[in-house]
């Protein structure tokens, strides 16, 4: 049994010394950060012009459904790279599987292209 807690000193070593940096840092920043901003600095910044709207106004909500979709297809592509490294010894099962992952992805995408949600008027 004590072999095996010793196997895993390493890692709190590790999380002990990653811990001490992130409070040493932050203590740092806290005690020798200027605490006095000058107004500038405190204004308010959008796009370098003042702001000329509520922050809380209403979006359209295809930027909701782009960001969705965009999401979406990404998970896609960080599915695929795992999948491709280990294809070799997966075999073919794992092929066919991605076959119908990328094929339910597809037909969901030609849906939302069918219904114009790509479409930006």
């Amino acid at each position: 049994m004590d072999a095996l807690l010793l196997e895993y000193l390493p890692i709190l070593i590790f999380l002990g010394i990653a811990a001490a940096m992130g409070i040493g840092f932050m203590l740092a920043a806290f005690v020798f950060a200027p605490s006095d901003p000058d107004p500038e600095k405190v204004s308010t910044y959008e796009c370098g012009f003042n702001a000329f709207d509520d922050a809380r106004m209403k979006f359209d909500v295809r930027f909701y459904l782009v960001a969705i979709l965009f999401i979406i297809f990404d998970l896609e592509v960080a599915f695929l790279f795992p999948w491709a490294v280990t294809l070799g010894e997966t075999g073919v099962f794992a092929f066919w599987s991605m076959m119908v992952f990328l094929g339910v992805l597809t037909v969901g995408f030609v849906y939302e292209w069918k219904k114009g949600a790509l479409e930006w008027e």
